[in-house]
């Protein structure tokens, strides 16, 4: 089974080593036909601090790290 990948704008980065991303879904529902937003926050693991509130990222599951992260961020 292949792993997920969101990408998502970084909304806190108080933690060390760890950002909480909040990633937009959008889909058509499948009773009413409209398109639906959703939105999620998930932890992330940034080993180095490097990313700050408001840069575009792209996570991937991952091992857990801690109870709430499951997430890493990919780096390019």
């Amino acid at each position: 089974m292949s792993k997920r990948e969101f990408s998502g704008k970084v909304i806190k980065d108080k933690n060390n080593k760890t950002i909480v991303v909040l990633v937009k879904r959008r889909y058509k529902h499948p009773f009413f036909g409209k398109v639906v937003t959703d939105t999620k926050k998930y932890h992330a693991h940034d080993e180095k601090n490097k990313f700050k509130v408001g840069d575009k990222v792209q996570i991937i599951e991952s091992i857990p790290y801690s109870k709430k992260k499951k997430w890493k961020v990919v780096d390019k």
